[in-house]
């Protein structure tokens, strides 16, 4: 077991599934002999050479219509969008084509791919750097889209998207590539989709969050425990869809009390799904008004870094919501 971060979990989780299986293949912009613009794919075309990872034009319709092709012909591409703001090209490939292939034959025709896509507003990113694409596309049956935030789901998480019979959207928030560094196990192994994570047990409060704010909430639950008493349970949903309600709405029903905080815009985001669930399904157990927090709704994150830190829910706006919810 070594201590890795999530890009070098990930880039590990490639090349060991490359190694054990000859139709696993990568394909995106610079993800070869530059080794991706974030540097996940590093070394990976000079151990397996350009056949298997593969240069693409600037067109990310093509990079997922030639994976869902290869997908046809025997191969387990993994597409790589070199940002999630640029998946739009290949919206009609994702939704109208992959995720339905399976559906339109009777069964008869798998598309096993994977869409690896950095996502998540940095500094400096602006309006085509540092969009939260994952609401468009958890409206899809026969896809699934996961997101895991810390480096050893995410190696396990890949394998599972790779080895999957149908297409799956792979989220990497870029502000946890390097963020942290955990230990990593060198067996293969694999952390199943649809299964949620309870960071931190709790009895006051339940936060669902993900990503980069998946960090914060954990250290404002440390802090608002030591400060004020109030023990929040932290819940990962790991993947986006399908949902793994039966660890959200336990939580739910255990707390009586439900915060769900995102970075995307608020309003479509992921956070409705979540909290019409438990609304639905545990409203005889919730002891206050289901809360969310995101993003304002304008239309992209602002380039100015202090514009920007006031744009997604930072550490004061999470805490606050939190002891909100607690003295309901």
């Amino acid at each position: 077991m070594a201590t890795k971060s999530l890009l070098q979990a990930i880039g590990e989780g490639l090349a060991e599934e490359m190694r054990a299986d000859d139709t696993v293949m990568v394909l995106g912009e610079d993800v070869g002999r530059a080794g991706g613009v974030f540097r996940v794919t590093q070394g990976l075309q000079d151990e397996f050479g350009g056949g298997r990872v593969m240069d693409t034009p600037l067109a990310e319709s093509l990079i997922v219509g030639a994976a869902i092709g290869l997908s046809a012909n025997g191969m387990r591409p993994v597409a790589e969008i070199q940002f999630g703001d640029f998946i739009t090209p290949a919206f009609d490939q994702i939704v109208n084509e992959a995720a339905r292939f399976y559906y339109r034959s009777n069964g008869a025709w798998n598309c096993p791919i994977t869409i690896r896509v950095p996502y998540g507003a940095v500094h400096g990113g602006g309006l085509y750097h540092s969009q939260s694409i994952e609401a468009w596309f958890c409206n899809t049956p026969g896809l699934k889209v996961v997101a895991p935030t810390y480096p050893a789901d995410a190696k396990g998480m890949l394998k599972s998207a790779i080895r999957d019979p149908n297409p799956v959207l792979f989220l990497e928030h870029k502000r946890t590539y390097r963020l942290l560094k955990e230990d990593v196990p060198d067996e293969d192994y694999e952390v199943p989709i649809g299964a949620a994570r309870v960071h931190r047990e709790g009895g006051d409060i339940t936060v669902v969050s993900y990503g980069f704010m998946l960090h914060t909430v954990l250290e404002i639950a440390g802090r608002i425990s030591k400060e004020h008493g109030v023990e929040a349970e932290v819940v990962e949903p790991r993947t986006l869809y399908p949902l793994d309600r039966e660890t959200i709405l336990g939580s739910a029903k255990k707390t009586g009390k439900f915060l769900v905080v995102v970075e995307a815009n608020l309003t479509g985001s992921v956070s409705g799904e979540i909290a019409a669930v438990v609304a639905r399904e545990a409203f005889e157990w919730l002891d206050a008004p289901v809360m969310r927090l995101g993003a304002p709704d304008v239309p992209a994150a602002p380039f100015a870094k202090p514009m920007m830190d006031s744009f997604v829910p930072d550490a004061a706006k999470i805490e606050g919501a939190m002891l909100e919810l607690a003295r309901y």
